[in-house]
């Protein structure tokens, strides 16, 4: 970003709330868009979309859902692998009862069952914050495993309790099921991306956004000018669990195919809650770039050793692995807790005024 801000003027409020305001930045964003829509589908092979690409792009949704509640609004959650399976198993229950109806519509309907969850584990925000509230959210994540788990009739009684996407079509071309490629699938859920990125970053910059800041910087004095608590803090459950759940349909239906509860675990929800952490709380775009850098960091340790023909055990690299993690975490948390996305920031600024000193 090699230009000066200098000379753009907006003589409209209209304009000068604009996502982005100035003109090389859409044309940034808009040929980005066009490069991950058209270039990387038709350039990336089959290890890159699958076990990259697709990944990425959807816990790059789940973030976005846990960064509104956490980020924007200020509730701490540890459930977002439990409002996951949520969706995944609603859209496996409805695709198997009404065959008939496009899978898309599905996973959009799931959210909804996923928002319904997050208002029922929502209510003791009303309460209690922090660490209780994380506490309380840690417990609804094993508590939707373990139902998941237990009742036979969200996997359809099937005898190893994996739920497994059928086969599904859109004008022709198979979206699920093992005749799916992995470019169709890539590009549904870049468009999921795409359109809840603009929805969400739309919806942090209205009132209902505003509130939800309120909220997490003094929650009393939000209150005293009018806030609602129980309606504020029960939407940004709401919305962020929507969110969850269709990234978790996206997660059982475009990624995996095959799952069974373990695959929502504690592990997930904490996974994103990192990204979140590392990317930037209260940023739509820390959210892509956190779970960007938590996807890749796992294929970079374990590549870049054999790169330099260095063997190292598989053992110590999951530990190294995670080793990283925490002291990434601590020292974003220490050094900026705005995370990468801020870093990112400070580097325009720099851009911006180079080659002229501070």
């Amino acid at each position: 970003m090699f230009y000066r801000e200098s000379g753009h003027f907006r003589t409209t409020y209209r304009a000068d709330q604009a996502i982005f305001p100035i003109v090389q930045d859409r044309w940034s964003v808009a040929a980005i868009a066009v490069v991950a829509v058209v270039a990387v589908p038709w350039i990336a092979n089959e290890y890159w979309l699958q076990a990259i690409l697709i990944p990425t792009v959807i816990f790059a949704l789940a973030a976005i859902g846990l960064n509104i509640l956490t980020g924007y609004a200020g509730q701490l959650s540890l459930g977002t692998g439990g409002f996951m399976a949520v969706g995944a198993y609603a859209t496996y229950k409805l695709t198997t009862f009404l065959p008939e109806i496009n899978i898309l519509v599905m996973i959009l309907v799931s959210g909804f069952f996923a928002a319904a969850v997050g208002i029922l584990f929502g209510i003791p925000s009303l309460r209690i914050k922090g660490f209780y509230l994380a506490v309380a959210t840690l417990a609804a994540q094993f508590f939707l495993v373990w139902i998941f788990n237990r009742v036979p009739w969200f996997y359809n009684y099937t005898s190893n309790g994996m739920i497994t996407a059928p086969p599904r079509t859109l004008f022709g071309v198979a979206l699920t099921g093992p005749h799916a490629s992995a470019e169709v699938r890539y590009l549904v859920c870049l468009a999921f991306l795409i359109v809840f990125a603009y929805l969400a970053k739309n919806l942090v910059r209205s009132a209902t956004g505003r509130s939800w800041m309120a909220i997490r910087d003094m929650d009393v004095a939000a209150e005293i000018i009018g806030i609602r608590p129980l309606r504020t803090k029960l939407l940004a459950f709401a919305i962020s669990s929507y969110y969850c759940g269709v990234a978790g349909a996206l997660y059982m239906f475009m990624y995996l195919q095959s799952v069974e509860t373990l695959a929502f675990d504690v592990n997930v929800s904490f996974l994103v809650l990192f990204m979140i952490i590392i990317g930037g709380l209260g940023s739509i775009m820390g959210s892509i770039i956190g779970a960007a850098f938590i996807v890749l960091m796992p294929i970079l340790l374990t590549n870049v050793p054999r790169l330099l023909s260095v063997q190292i055990p598989v053992e110590l690299a999951k530990h190294g692995e995670q080793m990283i993690f925490g002291g990434l975490i601590i020292f974003f948390l220490i050094v900026e807790p705005l995370g990468l996305t801020r870093l990112w920031q400070i580097a325009k600024e720099k851009l911006r005024l180079w080659p002229f000193p501070h």
